[in-house]
């Protein structure tokens, strides 16, 4: 029999168990690898968070709903690139302008979000009206997003934002770009909606038995449409800041992505088979590939020692899964 105390506890360190890895490693990497104990690296490392952190959060909601979105990596580029076919001013860009010309942060970024909300609106439809399979619909949705975004571009980049969007990529607060804590303070945003708010307690609610979720008269289909919706523009949001940071869009933007965040949801715990994750842990997640990622650059190994790795963790995180699944039935 546990006492209450130690089944606590116990509880805890699997809610958090992302984190206690995160604080390991960065000590361990800390203590081998010259000059990495710095704050300029850490600000390194969370700057390198911003997109993989972005695409993690509206993923992560689909899942724990019991959904899958394949299409995120290929809606964010279509809005890096739509933006930077109409404001950026070389290549392919349009160079379209603003009086005044600060307009141009809100209105290019109501664009890529509702490129992204158009593109989770048609998954939502092939999902919930034609309930169709999530995997399938998002992976065609991937396909033809990439192609859409070679079709729109000629297959040339659209290079040079104006400056009054650039300054998010080059001005910092505490070391960190501002683009970076846009992405910190939606995960931050999203997390209080899924652990604090009637949405966020249906979401889990669905994906831990949608039979059940609907019997209860939680409204399972408009609330999995609006997830969809909600995880494409996300996908925007990360576009939009992918094409500040690179100032413009070449048609392979971002490619790559896709698989380093589902690493990062899988390994931040939250749960393949829906109903299990908090965004904070994803969080942890993404900067711990990132920690990894830096530590690689520091020590000067081949860049394929990341996709070993990550790959290893993403079967730990897996197994790990398994176990505290097995340990809280225990616990039960």
């Amino acid at each position: 029999m546990v006492s209450s105390n130690r089944r606590a506890a116990i509880e805890f360190v699997l809610d958090h168990l992302v984190w206690f890895i995160l604080f390991v490693v960065l000590v361990l990497f800390s203590l081998t690898i010259p000059n990495y104990f710095q704050i300029g690296i850490f600000a390194n490392i969370v700057e390198q968070s911003t997109f993989v952190g972005t695409l993690a959060i509206g993923l992560s909601l689909l899942i724990i709903a019991g959904y899958m979105d394949l299409s995120i990596e290929s809606v964010m580029a279509l809005a890096a690139m739509v933006v930077g076919i109409l404001f950026a001013k070389s290549g392919v860009g349009l160079g379209f302008g603003f009086t005044p010309a600060w307009l141009v942060v809100p209105i290019s970024l109501a664009i890529a979000l509702s490129v992204g909300a158009i593109v989770g609106a048609s998954n939502a439809f092939f999902v919930v009206r034609l309930k169709m399979n999530s995997f399938i619909v998002t992976l065609a949705a991937y396909i033809w997003g990439r192609g859409l975004v070679v079709a729109l571009s000629g297959g040339r980049s659209a290079q040079e934002l104006p400056s009054e969007l650039r300054f998010l990529a080059v001005e910092r607060f505490l070391q960190i770009p501002l683009m970076a804590w846009i992405a910190i303070i939606a995960t931050l945003v999203f997390a209080f909606i899924l652990n604090r708010t009637p949405f966020g307690r249906h979401l889990l609610m669905i994906g831990g038995n949608p039979t059940a979720a609907y019997r209860a008269g939680i409204k399972v289909d408009r609330l999995t449409a609006t997830t969809f919706v909600l995880a494409g523009s996300i996908a925007g949001l990360a576009g939009w800041l992918l094409a500040i940071r690179t100032s413009g869009a070449t048609a392979n933007l971002g490619v790559g992505m896709l698989f380093q965040t589902f690493a990062a949801v899988v390994i931040g715990g939250v749960s393949l088979k829906g109903g299990v994750g908090s965004l904070p842990g994803v969080y942890a997640g993404v900067l711990l590939l990132a920690s990894i990622q830096t530590a690689i650059n520091l020590m000067g190994m081949p860049a394929h020692f990341t996709q070993l790795i990550q790959g290893g963790m993403v079967l730990v995180a897996v197994l790990l899964d398994t176990m505290k699944l097995g340990i809280r039935k225990r616990l039960a």
